[in-house]
């Protein structure tokens, strides 16, 4: 089971967060990737924060990956930071809104790094069959985060999760925190509730046909520069990556 784990935005002090996210994943026998965006191009408004931007976060992810020694996930908007990350992190993360985005897929696909495409809200689970004929299933990752259902509201249809499992030979990530994203739901910017993670993970988790989760995690959620209605706390996500490893013990396929 792989957790990717971490904040929306990448901030000086993100090494604290891997280094205690990465302890309590693998304490638990998981295989922990290190999640953050060094820019979050699709924010509700142009006032919002964006990041630090491809200069600061270079480095930063370096030392996390020397000091802390994990493998890196982030998000790639562009061809152009397509070509810039490739050598810096792990995997490279489409965004959910632009899955469907035939030059930035291919351009990740030809970087020989994973790629993982957050599949988009507006999609039904056979419709990924259209991200797989660009791109293929090698080193590929699909990420269910939820179906937009009327407006500022995310639903999970946990029978698509078996349905993308069977139809797919790609590893299937479960989105907790973005499922109970509320996009644009403040006015200026998203909203959420971080108290129905917990029960989305575990039902993810139980179905038995996921390969991941992946959890935005912030020391102070309520301060977080992006996604704090939504981001877990410390406490929270070692409870959660508690209750993964009790269900995924069971004998449910």
């Amino acid at each position: 089971m792989k957790i990717i784990a971490g904040p929306c935005q990448l901030e000086e002090s993100s090494i604290i967060t891997a280094q205690y996210c990465k302890r309590i994943a693998e304490d638990h026998g998981f295989e922990y990737y290190f999640k953050a965006s060094f820019d979050k191009a699709n924010r509700t408004s142009l006032n919002n924060k964006r990041g630090l931007g491809v200069e600061q976060s270079i480095p930063l992810f370096e030392e996390i990956k020397r000091k802390v020694g994990c493998k890196i996930v982030t998000d790639v908007h562009t061809t152009g930071q397509v070509t810039i990350m490739k050598d810096v992190v792990d995997v490279l993360q489409i965004p959910a809104f632009l899955c469907r985005q035939t030059d930035l897929l291919l351009a990740a696909k030809k970087s020989g790094k994973i790629v993982n495409v957050k599949k988009g809200q507006f999609l039904a689970p056979w419709d990924v069959a259209g991200i797989i004929s660009k791109i293929g299933d090698e080193d590929v990752w699909i990420t269910e985060r939820g179906t937009s259902f009327g407006y500022n509201t995310l639903v999970n249809d946990f029978t698509g999760l078996q349905y993308i499992a069977e139809n797919y030979s790609t590893p299937l990530i479960f989105d907790a925190t973005h499922s109970v994203q509320k996009p644009g739901g403040l006015g200026g910017s998203s909203g959420g509730n971080r108290d129905y993670v917990p029960a989305l993970v575990r039902a993810a988790v139980a179905t038995g046909h996921v390969d991941g989760i992946f959890m935005e995690v912030h020391p102070d959620p309520d301060n977080a520069p992006s996604d704090g209605p939504n981001s877990l706390t410390y406490q929270m996500y070692e409870r959660i990556i508690r209750q993964i490893s009790i269900i995924n013990k069971m004998d449910i396929r």
